[in-house]
C-alpha cells in the first residue's frame, strides 16, 4: 500500500562458486525569476540555511542522485572524473566520487535547512563493483542507510536479480542461496523503493509501493517511482518474468490524481529515464538560448506530457548530468534534473512550498549540480562500512589475474575494451567448438575501463579480479550459436535500426570481423552492407557462422532480436571466466597486454 513516512525512518550471480574458492533537441529559454505571491520573490536566497524558512512560505530542500551502480568506493578513469567549463570557457577534469564523500558532501548541504529531503533516481545496486557485487548489493544498501536516503525510483537494474532479490533488498533477510555473510542479519532499506509503474503479472497491482509521501509539520511532498517502460528490453528475461512494465507518463499522471486526491499537491516524479545533453560539462547552461542546447532523448517527451500537477523530475539512466526547464503540458516551466552516475555528483534543488495552497511556487525553483569532490574529509562511518566488506571480499578480489601496458578504455564507438572482451570471448568458444568464426559483444554489458595505474597496492599494470569484475558484474554465460551470413549482417544492421535508431548500440567485435559504419545514412543503412568481411573475405549470406555472445545478447537483448534465432547453442562458462582466461593466457608481468588498437570498424562520420 502506498505509504506516508516521517522525515525519515529507520541476474544470476557468481557468488556461489567465488564464495566457495575464497572460502530530437529541446530547447527552452531560462526559468524566469518571477515575483511569488504575497512580499515574497523569486530572488531571495535558497539553500545553505537561507530563503524562505517561516510564514506562508517554506523553502524544502531536495538532494538527489542516481546511479550509484554499487560504487563505494572511488570509481576509476573516465568513471570517476567530470569535466566543469570554467568562466573563461575552458574546461577542467576534476576526480569525482566515492561514498565516503558523498556523505561528507550530502551532510554539509543539509546543515541549515531544517526541511531536508534525499532522493534517487534508481540503479542504486546493480552492475557493481566487487566490493557489492560479490555480496548481492547488501554493503551499498547499507551505505544507502547511513547516507540517510529518504526514497528512490527502482531502474532497471533493480532487477537484475529479479523480482523476489529486489523485495529482499527492501524488506531485508539473509540471501536464500548464499546466506548471510556476516553475524548480523541484513535488515533491508530503511528507504522505500518506487515501484508504480512495475506492476505484478497476476494482480495487476505495483510490485512495491507507487508513491511515498514525505511530512514534516504541516509541509508535505509525494514522491511518484517509475523506471523505464522499456526495461524488460534490456535486463535478462528472468530478471522481469512475472512483471508488467508500463508507460512512464500514464502512471505518473495516475497518481498524481491520486495524491491529490488526498490532499498532497506538491509533488516530485522520480523517474529512471533519461536524456542526452548538448554538453558534456555538468555545469553547461541547459536552458541558454543558443542553437544546440538543452537535451534530448525520451525525457523530453515525457517531461512535455507529465502532468502539471507534477513540480520537478529527477531522472537517470543515461548517466549524464544536466539541470534544464522543460515546459509542462501547460506552458509553465519545469525543473528536469540529472547527477550523472557512480556518486560524482548530487542536485541541490530548492522546492519553495505554499502553506496557503500545499503546492510549490514553481516560479520559485532553483537547482544545480554540485560535485562530489575528494577534498573534504571522508565520512568515517562509511570508511569502516567499505573496510568491513573489503575485508570479507579481499581474498577474491585482489588475486592477480593478468598485465596490461597502459590503459584499455571502453570509451568510443569501437573501444579498445570492448575489442579485447570481445576477442575473450572468441577463444573461450573455440575451447568449446574450434569452429567458432567471430564474437559480438554489447557496449552496455562493459561497465567500466581497465586502468594502468594500481588500484591498490597491486603495483601498476596489474589486473585484479576485483578490476575485471567491475568491468563485467553481470555473470552472462559464454553462448556459441550458429547463424546465417544475412542473420550476421542483420544484427550489424539492428545496432543502428530498429530500438536501436535514435540511440545506436555499437556491437564491440572480435578480431577478423570488419565492416564501415556510415553515420551520415540513416537507419540500417548505416552498416554498409559489402563492407562486412571475416578475415578479409565477404560474408557470404548463405553460409553458416558460429558465433559468441553473452547470454543477454543470445536471448535477443538490447534490440538485437535475431541473435535470439540461432541455433545448435552450446552454453560456456560466465563471460568474466573468459576473460581471466584470455588475459593470463595472454599477458605475463614482463609481456604485458597492449591495448588493441580498435580498428575493426571503419566510421565515416
Amino acid at each position: 500500500m502506498p505509504a506516508t513516512s516521517p522525515a525519515h525512518p529507520r541476474r544470476r550471480r557468481r557468488t556461489n562458486r567465488l564464495l566457495a574458492t575464497a572460502a530530437g533537441v529541446l530547447t527552452v529559454g531560462a526559468l524566469a525569476a518571477a515575483a511569488l505571491p504575497g512580499s515574497a520573490n523569486a530572488g531571495e536566497q535558497h539553500g545553505k540555511g537561507k530563503g524562505h524558512q517561516h510564514g506562508r512560505y517554506q523553502d524544502v530542500q531536495l538532494l538527489s542522485f542516481n546511479d550509484l551502480h554499487g560504487n563505494l568506493e572511488p570509481p576509476t578513469g573516465s568513471s570517476g572524473r567530470v569535466t566543469e567549463v570554467q568562466p573563461d570557457g575552458t574546461v577542467k577534469t576534476i576526480d569525482a566520487g566515492g561514498a565516503e564523500y558523498l556523505a561528507t558532501h550530502l551532510r554539509q548541504a543539509r546543515k541549515g535547512n531544517p526541511y531536508s529531503i534525499t532522493a534517487a533516481g534508481g540503479d542504486m545496486v546493480g552492475a557493481s563493483p566487487l566490493i557489492s557485487g560479490l555480496f548481492h548489493d547488501e554493503p551499498t544498501i547499507e551505505a544507502l542507510n547511513k547516507l540517510e536516503l529518504d526514497v528512490t525510483s527502482v531502474g532497471n537494474h533493480e532487477f537484475d536479480e529479479g523480482a523476489k532479490e529486489l523485495s529482499r533488498l527492501q524488506n531485508g533477510g539473509c540471501h536464500p542461496t548464499d546466506g548471510c555473510y556476516t553475524d548480523k542479519k541484513f535488515e533491508g532499506a530503511d528507504f522505500p523503493y518506487l515501484t508504480a509503474n512495475v506492476l505484478n503479472e497476476k494482480t495487476r497491482k505495483p510490485l512495491l509501493k507507487p508513491y511515498w509521501v514525505w511530512k514534516k509539520k504541516d509541509v508535505k511532498v509525494g514522491f511518484i517511482g517509475v523506471t523505464l517502460e522499456g526495461t524488460p528490453g534490456i535486463v535478462s528475461a528472468e530478471g522481469v518474468k512475472g512483471l508488467v512494465f508500463k508507460d512512464e507518463v500514464e502512471t505518473i499522471n495516475k497518481y498524481a490524481k491520486e495524491l491529490r486526491r488526498k490532499g498532497v499537491k506538491s509533488i516530485v516524479a522520480l523517474i529512471h529515464e533519461g536524456g542526452f545533453p548538448a554538453s558534456q560539462n555538468y555545469n553547461y547552461d541547459c536552458d541558454s538560448p543558443g542553437a544546440g542546447d538543452g537535451i534530448s532523448g525520451p525525457i523530453a517527451d515525457i517531461a512535455k506530457n507529465v502532468s502539471p500537477e507534477v513540480d520537478a523530475l529527477v531522472t537517470g539512466h543515461t548517466h549524464n548530468a544536466y539541470v534544464c526547464t522543460i515546459p509542462d503540458p501547460a506552458g509553465k516551466p519545469r525543473m528536469v534534473t540529472s547527477a550523472a552516475s557512480f556518486g560524482r555528483l548530487y542536485t541541490d534543488t530548492t522546492l519553495t512550498y505554499d502553506r496557503w495552497t500545499g503546492d510549490i511556487a514553481r516560479t520559485a525553483v532553483k537547482s544545480a549540480n554540485h560535485v562530489v569532490s575528494r577534498d573534504v574529509p571522508k565520512a568515517s562511518d562509511i570508511t569502516g562500512l567499505i573496510g568491513k566488506w573489503n575485508t570479507l571480499a579481499a581474498p577474491i578480489g585482489n588475486r592477480p589475474i593478468g598485465y596490461i601496458s597502459g590503459d584499455v578504455v571502453k570509451d568510443g564507438t569501437e573501444s579498445p575494451l570492448g575489442d579485447l572482451i570481445a576477442d575473450a570471448q572468441l577463444e573461450y568458444a573455440r575451447t568449446l567448438d574450434p569452429e567458432a568464426d567471430l564474437a559480438l559483444m554489447n557496449p552496455g554489458g562493459i561497465r567500466a575501463s581497465l586502468t594502468y595505474a594500481a588500484s591498490g597496492g597491486e603495483g601498476d599494470g596489474v589486473v585484479t579480479y576485483a578490476e575485471a569484475f567491475t568491468v563485467q558484474p553481470f555473470a552472462n554465460t559464454v553462448n556459441l550459436q550458429t547463424f546465417t551470413g544475412a542473420q550476421v549482417i542483420q544484427a550489424l544492421k539492428e545496432q543502428v535500426s530498429g530500438q536501436n535508431e535514435a540511440a545506436p548500440k555499437i556491437l564491440q567485435v572480435s578480431g577478423g570481423l570488419t565492416y564501415t559504419l556510415d553515420l551520415t545514412k540513416t537507419g540500417a543503412d548505416r552498416v554498409v552492407t559489402d563492407s562486412v568481411r571475416l578475415n578479409g573475405e565477404a560474408i557470404d549470406p548463405s553460409a553458416s557462422y558460429r558465433v559468441a555472445t553473452n547470454s543477454f545478447l543470445a536471448g535477443g537483448g538490447d534490440g538485437f532480436t535475431t541473435l535470439g534465432q540461432g541455433t545448435d547453442d552450446l552454453v560456456g562458462d560466465d563471460d568474466l571466466a573468459a576473460l581471466e582466461q584470455y588475459l593470463t593466457a595472454n599477458s605475463s608481468a614482463g609481456s604485458p597486454l597492449a591495448p588493441p588498437a580498435a580498428d575493426r570498424i571503419t566510421v565515416v562520420k
